[in-house]
Order: C-alpha cells, then structure tokens, then sequence
C-alpha cells in the first residue's frame, strides 16, 4: 500500500498518499484492470520485503488473524504485530519489544515499500507498461 501510494504520487500528490498509504490500495483495482502491469512493482516489492520480514527482522504476525494480509491498511498489520509482540511477552515467550522489533516493523512497512516500490515504477515506466495518468485514482 505504502509503495503503491508512493509510486502513484505524480498521479494522486497528498491525498492519493494518505488514502492509499493508509487506507487501501484497492482504490487502484480500477487501473489494474485496465493496465495490469501497474501492479508488477507493488507484487515485486512484496516479494522482496516479505523475505526480509521474516528471516532478517523475525517479524511474525501472532495477533488476531483478522490482522493477516492487512498492511498498513488503518495500521491493522502493524497493530496486529505489535499485539503478537505483547501476548507473547505476557507469554513469557519473548523478555521485551526492542529496538530492533520497532525499526524491523518500520523499514518492511514503511520505508523499503517507499523506496523500492517507485523504483520498480519507474523501471516500468522506461519500458513504456506504465504511461502518465495510468495510477491515477478517481
């Protein structure tokens, strides 16, 4: 959602950030269907953080189950991680939330997203999948 919202600013500047950053990325099904490739850089961020989020950060999602799949979508994902955070710790299987479980969740959520995300974009917008006005939402 983060790189989405990010990759689509040229498009959609404050509001597009806002409401797909932290609302959804479905706010762009419309342009998928008409031009599936837009996706290509969002579904390849994935790919790269998900790894990285689990074998580098360690960040599992041990929180309600409605929280899966969420991403930063009203922050459920990241609330849903930290509740994990907190039952485990009551659980005794995890001493405290460190620094390091902060700055994991903060890089896969929010910053990799930002950065590899248009990147990505704009490798498709060189090979002419991605035109102006494509990301645009309405």
């Amino acid at each position: 959602m983060i790189g989405f919202a990010v990759m689509s600013f040229k498009e959609n500047k404050w509001g597009g950030l806002v409401s797909q950053g932290i609302g959804t990325s479905m706010l762009q099904m419309g342009n998928i269907v008409k031009n599936p490739r837009i996706w290509i850089a969002p579904i390849l961020t994935s790919a790269v953080t998900g790894p990285i989020a689990t074998c580098v950060f360690k960040l599992r999602m041990d929180g309600a189950a409605v929280s899966s799949g969420m991403g930063t979508c009203g922050l459920v994902g990241q609330i849903g991680v930290y509740t994990g955070w907190v039952n485990d710790v009551a659980a005794g299987t995890k001493t405290a939330i460190t620094a390091m479980d902060w700055i994991g969740l903060f890089m896969i959520s929010f910053v990799l997203p930002a950065i590899l995300c248009p990147l990505l974009g704009l490798i498709g917008r060189k090979l002419g999948w991605i035109h102006d006005d494509e990301a645009e939402i309405n």
